[in-house]
């Protein structure tokens, strides 16, 4: 589809909608994990359910940044965290942080992603920013991507419930 200046209309309906199942699916199922599970085992990064947690919140969050900044930046010079996730993690101590609190934040803040993704200027998609790699990435990539990375690191969550429950 295309409007009169010729932009083409992306449909990101697929990667909204995968956001928003997994709201869905894991709001309640974070809840009811137990305190010694979200804080005790930890993934092959040595993070526990917590801090997995937490580096989505960052991740929401950085990524919000960047989603706003590409609709009026044609090329974003804006600090890539990627590098330092277990400095963000540790500064902010999600390890200690209320769970239900985190939980929520985490599921708000994909919720606005969302609203922002529906909302995104269509004309904007190419615009750039460079990670600290100087990879380049597209507004249309970083969203295109945003519910992979999300689905990577609920899938290590997952790994961590399993291994604690046997399974």
């Amino acid at each position: 589809m295309r409007i009169s200046n010729m932009v083409e209309i992306v449909d990101f309906s697929n990667v909204t909608n995968r956001i928003l199942v997994l709201i869905e699916t894991w709001e309640q199922k974070l809840i009811d994990l137990p305190t010694e599970m979200i804080s005790g085992k930890r993934n092959l990064q040595n993070r526990t359910i917590c801090q997995i947690l937490g580096h989505l919140v960052d991740a929401a969050s950085n990524n919000h940044q960047r989603m706003v900044r590409l609709q009026y930046n044609t090329e974003l010079a804006f600090p890539d965290y990627q590098q330092d996730n277990d400095l963000w993690i540790a500064l902010q101590d999600y390890q200690h942080a209320g769970w239900n609190n985190l939980v929520q934040l985490w599921k708000y803040y994909n919720l606005h992603i969302v609203h922002l993704i529906q909302s995104v200027d269509q004309a904007k998609l190419d615009n750039n920013w460079r990670n600290f790699e100087n990879k380049t990435i597209s507004l249309r990539q970083m969203i295109e991507g945003y519910a992979d990375h999300s689905e990577l690191h609920l899938g290590e969550i997952q790994e961590l419930i399993d291994k604690k429950s046997g399974l």
